[in-house]
Order: structure tokens, then C-alpha cells, then sequence
């Protein structure tokens, strides 16, 4: 059983926290000023547990439940906002069901009023405001044994404020230090991004001075997820500041830190897992921090999930089951692909009892893969299982290849069962399918073959070091997946763009990658984008998401995205 101890305290973080349970428009910080009477250090863990059950899970109460009051409990959990956010509006996802405000998101036609965006917002801004909350009371009444925590928390509510840095831009704006029960303030995109620079910089710092060699506990965030995040950061530094500032060498260095500190195990000593699949697996947790295969410790910063102790109506249960359904229809001799409710697939061959049959992916995003080469594809269902490639119909499940990545298998003992039989069992037998009615899979934030991508991006985009190196580290990415080494040669913009939708698909980072190179909204498009068949060239302003009009009625000082 894993480790879920930083989450099994939620019940009592709930009793602390009530005055965040629950919020307003912009009532984002607790309005009782002794919400937490006679701190100890166990009511002190509490509230970081807390930090760190933000991340996971949508409320208290179980699935379903909601810390925001007003908003649809699943939709609003952490890591479904980013995901609707940041992979549905590009060409990496479709969404089949016309729920209310998806179809807008998907297709680059949303607008202020979109409630899931209101969602996203205030999904961060809550998070942030149980940070700040932590953040107050350990330094009133932590003492020398809350710094680490100090840290942690700070890491956590920098993950928020990088979110809200990316997809609004313009942010609301509170710390530990503001008066409690006091508005926010909007600050500008370039400020955040300043902040946040010497945030994390701070963190790294005294990450490295006072933890030196730490085993992170299971679950938790040490110096790889910092450090991780600040190269995201400086990655996206010319975009998060008009072009003013260009971070390339920055990210590099970061990137080689993290680099530095895991080569010599895994695939090639490079520190990558064996296998591309066994991250994506029930038993990924073995890749994370505190997890049992330190060799091959990929997952930098991971969001634990169990089957039993911590469901969800987000994370990787949303992904699994919104990617499979049960069906078996399709007839080679008789029916094409594509053909509305013809197709064979079986959601238990993914270890899921509980298919939603909404995603996959449109045609322009699945054509940069080579299924006969590419493990990372191996999942798929496609022609041979009644899927086409486009989605010509936009409600039609089968049109558009089933992209599955996330499943609740057990990884095995023996035998490589992402390219066996299909990519579903071992032949010999030794994956038992126990099957899940929710995911024992854990959410990997940041991972080491993001941060060798990363390098490489920034050589090619005018950073430091040799092609020798670059090629290198990609190369450590490719031949896992199965493709050939590049040269120097292939160290281009888009190549290293369709390597990077390769690697990461469905890992949040997908709209911020076409944003960067200028690739979203014109320049480049799929199927069903700007709302036509074939796709179309839409309006610059979706670069950023728009402010929420209740966000903007709330606080009417508050500027609005330009366009909107």
C-alpha cells in the first residue's frame, strides 16, 4: 500500500481550515483571524497537509465534494482546471460531451463567463490562500522545526502562482504577510514573473544550504520539484514578459543541477526510467521521490493518488476514465473507422472499472507519432480497434485515435506489457487485471525527461553549451521511446516543439509549449479548432485566459485580459 500519510490527516485539516473551506468570489483568504486557536505542532501539519491535499483532491468529503463553494466539485479539482486550461484547448485532446462550457474550451471560442475558467482561477487562489495560512502560523508559532515545512509551503503556493503567471497572466495577489480579511490586490504579469523568480531562487537556495542530500519523503516536494519549477519558469521567460527578458541560461542551469543529482541508474545512466510506461502505471509511485526505485527516480514532484484512501473526480482518475470505455462492435469485414459506436475497446484492459468514453485526440496531434516505432503510443486504439484518425465529428468518441497513457494496471514483475498483446497484458499471465472502481495512479508534476527537453529547448533557442550536449539529452528521451538519435542537424524549433507533444502529452504543459512558439492561436492547426471541422487561425487574445467576470464584478479595479 503506498505511503499516503501527507494526505490521511485531511479530516483534521478540515476542522483547522474551515474558514477556507468555503469561498467567495475573492474571499480567498480565512476571514476569522483565530480560525487556528492554540497552534501545535500537530494542528501546524495539519494545515501543510492540507497545502498538499489542494493538490489531489477537490474537498474533504470525498469525490465530489468541493472546498469552493458554487462550482461543480470535479471540474474545479487541481489538476482537471490546469488540465481543461492547458490541454483542451490544443490539439493534444478533444472532449466528446457538450458539458457545460467544454465544448467552448475545446474549441478556442470560450469567453469571460466561462464557468470552469472561474473555476481554475479560484481553484488557485484557495490553494494559495492555505499556504499563506501555513506560512502565518509557523512563523508565529513553528519555530525552528516548521522551516522545512516553510519551504514545502512556499514551493506549493509558487506551483499556484506559476499557474496563475501562465494562463491568466494578470493575477490576484496575497501573501502571509497581508492582513487577514483584506482584498487582494492585481498585480501585472511581469511582476508576478519577477516575484516568482526570486521566490524560488530563495527556496532553491536554502534547499541546497539546509538539505543537502535529503531523501524527500513520499509525496512531498524537496529541491528536484523547486528547482524543477523554476526551470518551467526561465523555459517561458520571454513570454511571461513581453520579450523583455530572456532566460535560456537560466533554465539550463537548473536543468543541469537536477541533471547532476540523478544520472548513473536507468535507461542509458541517464536517470530515466526503463520503461515510458511504468510512469503512467498504479504502481508509478516507485519513480517518485521516497519511492522504491531510486535509480530510475523520473517523477520529480508526483500527486499521489489510492483506490481506497485518496479518490478523486480529477487527477488521474479523470484522465483514465474520460480516455476509455467498454465497447466491442467494430467488424473488419464490414465497418469502416470511425463509424459512430463501432469499435472494440474494454476499459478493464487499463485496470478501469469505470469509463467516462469522452477524450481523444484529433488527427494533426496523433500524425507526429510512428505507432510501429513509438512505445510511447503503444496503448492506442486506432484503426485496427474502429477508431479514425480525425475527428470530422466533433460528439463521435472512435473519430480521433483513443491517445490512452494513464492506466490503473499494475506495472508486473516480468515480461514488458506496454508492447505486448496489443499494449495490454503480458502473455505469461503476470498482470491480473484488479481492476479499480478509482486510480491507484499517481499525477507526475515534473519529470526528468521534461527537464532534458527543456535544455535542449533553450540551447536551441539561443542558450548555452554544445549541440553535442543537447543532442545528447534528447536523444536519452527518444531512444527510450524507441526513434532514432537526432544530430545536430535536427536541433530545430519544431522539432524539438513535436518531441516535446511526443514525450509529455497530457502533462499540462501543452498550450504553454504552442504559446511559446507561436504556434496556438495562428500558425498551426487541427481539427475543430476555432470551432470549424478542419480548424481555423483565432483571435490573439486566447493566448491568455480571460479574468472571470465574477472575478472582475467582484473587485471592478481588477483589469481584464486584453480583448476580452
Amino acid at each position: 500500500m503506498k505511503k499516503l500519510n501527507i494526505l490521511l490527516a485531511g479530516a483534521a485539516a478540515t476542522l483547522m481550515m474551515a474558514s477556507t473551506s468555503c469561498v467567495g468570489d475573492l474571499d480567498l483568504i480565512p476571514n476569522d483571524p483565530n480560525s487556528v486557536n492554540e497552534v501545535t505542532a500537530e494542528t501546524l501539519s495539519n494545515i501543510l497537509v492540507k497545502c498538499y491535499a489542494g493538490l489531489a483532491v477537490e474537498g474533504q468529503n470525498g469525490p465530489g465534494s468541493c472546498d469552493i463553494a458554487g462550482i461543480d466539485g470535479g471540474r474545479s479539482q487541481y489538476i482537471r482546471t490546469i488540465f481543461m486550461m492547458n490541454e483542451f484547448p490544443t490539439d493534444a485532446v478533444k472532449w466528446k460531451w457538450a458539458d457545460d462550457g467544454i465544448v467552448d474550451l475545446n474549441t478556442l471560442t470560450f469567453d469571460a463567463s466561462n464557468g470552469n475558467i472561474y473555476g481554475t482561477y479560484s481553484r488557485f487562489m484557495s490553494h494559495i490562500a492555505v499556504c499563506n495560512d501555513y506560512l502565518r502560523n509557523a512563523a508565529t508559532y513553528g519555530g525552528d522545526a516548521a522551516a522545512h515545512g516553510m519551504l514545502e509551503a512556499r514551493t506549493l503556493r509558487a506551483l499556484s502562482y506559476y499557474w496563475m503567471l501562465d494562463i491568466f497572466g494578470q493575477s490576484s495577489f496575497t501573501l502571509e504577510t497581508d492582513e487577514i480579511g483584506s482584498n487582494p490586490v492585481q498585480i501585472s504579469r511581469r511582476t508576478l514573473y519577477d516575484w516568482l523568480a526570486g521566490e524560488l531562487e530563495e527556496i532553491i537556495t536554502e534547499f541546497k544550504t539546509n538539505y543537502a542530500g535529503e531523501t524527500v519523503e513520499y509525496g512531498k516536494v524537496g529541491v528536484d520539484g523547486a528547482q524543477a519549477l523554476a526551470a518551467r519558469l526561465y523555459l517561458n521567460a520571454e513570454v511571461y514578459t513581453d520579450g523583455e527578458v530572456s532566460a535560456w541560461d537560466k533554465c539550463q542551469a537548473h536543468c543541469e543541477d537536477i541533471i547532476a543529482r540523478h544520472k548513473g541508474g536507468g535507461f542509458q545512466s541517464s536517470g530515466l526510467a526503463n520503461n515510458y510506461l511504468y510512469l503512467f502505471c498504479r504502481d508509478n509511485d516507485e519513480y517518485t521521490p521516497g519511492g522504491g526505485n531510486k535509480a530510475e527516480n523520473e517523477i520529480l514532484w508526483g500527486v499521489p493518488y489510492d483506490n481506497d484512501l485518496c479518490r478523486s473526480y480529477g487527477g488521474t482518475f479523470f484522465i483514465i476514465a474520460a480516455s476509455t470505455n467498454t465497447s466491442a462492435t467494430f467488424n473488419p469485414a464490414e465497418d469502416q473507422p470511425g463509424e459512430e459506436d463501432k469499435y472494440n475497446m474494454d476499459a478493464s484492459d487499463y485496470g478501469n472499472n469505470a469509463p467516462w468514453t469522452c477524450m481523444r485526440a484529433p488527427g494533426a496531434f496523433t500524425s507526429k507519432f510512428d505507432p510501429a516505432v513509438d512505445g510511447r503510443c503503444a496503448l492506442w486504439c486506432t484503426e485496427a480497434q474502429g477508431f479514425s484518425q480525425y475527428i470530422k465529428k466533433f460528439s463521435i468518441f472512435n473519430q480521433g485515435y483513443a491517445t490512452i497513457k494513464f492506466t490503473s494496471l499494475l506495472k508486473g514483475t516480468d515480461g514488458d506489457w506496454s508492447v505486448q498483446n496489443g499494449g495490454k497484458y503480458d502473455p505469461s499471465g503476470n498482470i491480473p487485471a484488479n481492476v479499480l472502481n478509482w486510480s491507484s495512479t499517481d499525477f507526475p508534476m515534473f519529470r526528468l525527461s521534461d527537464v532534458y527537453l527543456m535544455y535542449t529547448e533553450s540551447y536551441i533557442m539561443g542558450g548555452q553549451g554544445t549541440a553535442a550536449k543537447a543532442a545528447e539529452y534528447v536523444n536519452y528521451v527518444r531512444n527510450r521511446a524507441g526513434l532514432p538519435s537526432w544530430n545536430a542537424g535536427d536541433l530545430t524549433p519544431d522539432n524539438i516543439l513535436d518531441e516535446r507533444a511526443r514525450e509529455l502529452y497530457w502533462e499540462l504543459t501543452r498550450r504553454s509549449d504552442l504559446v511559446r512558439h507561436n504556434k496556438f492561436t495562428s500558425g498551426y492547426n487541427w481539427e475543430w479548432k476555432g470551432n470549424f471541422a478542419e480548424g481555423a487561425n483565432v483571435n490573439a487574445r486566447y493566448n491568455l485566459m480571460p479574468i472571470p467576470t465574477k472575478i472582475i464584478a467582484a473587485q471592478p479595479e481588477f483589469n481584464q485580459n486584453p480583448g476580452y
